[in-house]
């Protein structure tokens, strides 16, 4: 991996290029800097761009660090932990329950309630909980999203599937298999609705070209926003459910999605 190095410090990063990209960025998550650069970008812009923003980075290692070091023996998932749902955090709640299982419910915040037998390992049983409800909406949400959305050109994709990806935040190929990242449900409804709008125009168009664009807008008017959303603050969703009481530093130099 290439090295940047700030006085006496080395940091280690990940280089990524991006076609979609107008600005560049860094973003800083527990144990990883990540780097993401124009395609037309040559050794020299990147060196610069570091070397420009080599203050920011180094505070932002050193502070997310510090983080990491003063929470390692606390739960994650306990009452007062914000975990990020829809654009926002909300307030998590823990509480005891002598019913047989834990169960998850939301009202202006996420309330778990634990059995007796969960003590042993309550952060673990509650991140799991958690994890399986989001899931859950996330596939409830985009459901209905490709149902309403492609009912407006009469769109109807093959299959529809809500997982994790390793990379991407939807994909749609050429036997109409739409695929979604479960990730969206931490950004706000909006974005997850640009999602499938863009991947239910690949229906129709292959390429990225004005005739896409044209029917994405067909699908969602006022995509714009959403997707600068995306392209601004994408790079945190795929780390927020691991990390839910810790905000991520993300310098301001980049837009860029990750869509087929």
């Amino acid at each position: 991996m290439p090295i940047v190095r700030i006085g006496k410090h080395r940091i280690t990063y990940e280089l990524r290029r991006s076609a979609f990209a107008t600005e560049r960025r860094i973003t800083v998550t527990p144990g990883q800097v990540e780097v993401l650069a124009l395609t037309a970008d040559d050794e020299d812009d990147i060196a610069g761009f570091l070397n420009r923003k080599r203050q920011w980075l180094f505070n932002a290692v050193r502070d997310m660090e510090q983080v990491e070091a003063s929470r390692h023996a606390v739960p994650r998932f306990m009452t007062g932990s914000k975990i990020l749902y829809r654009g926002r955090k909300v307030r998590l709640v823990v509480r005891p329950t002598d019913a047989g299982r834990a169960t998850v419910s939301y009202r202006n915040g996420f309330i778990v309630d634990l059995p007796d037998w969960s003590e042993k390992d309550p952060d673990r049983l509650v991140a799991s909980e958690l994890k399986f409800w989001l899931k859950a909406r996330a596939r409830r949400d985009v459901k209905q999203l490709v149902a309403a959305i492609g009912g407006r050109l009469e769109m109807r994709p093959a299959s529809v599937r809500v997982t994790d990806m390793v990379a991407g935040w939807g994909s749609c190929g050429a036997a109409g298999n739409l695929l979604v990242n479960w990730h969206l449900i931490f950004a706000p409804k909006r974005v997850m609705e640009y999602v499938v709008a863009h991947e239910l125009a690949h229906l129709k168009r292959r390429t990225h070209d004005e005739q896409f664009w044209a029917i994405v807008r067909k699908l969602m008017p006022n995509f714009e926003p959403a997707r600068h959303w995306l392209d601004a603050h994408g790079a945190t969703l795929s780390s927020a459910f691991l990390t839910p009481t810790l905000t991520l530093e993300i310098s301001s130099e980049l837009a860029h999605s990750n869509l087929d």
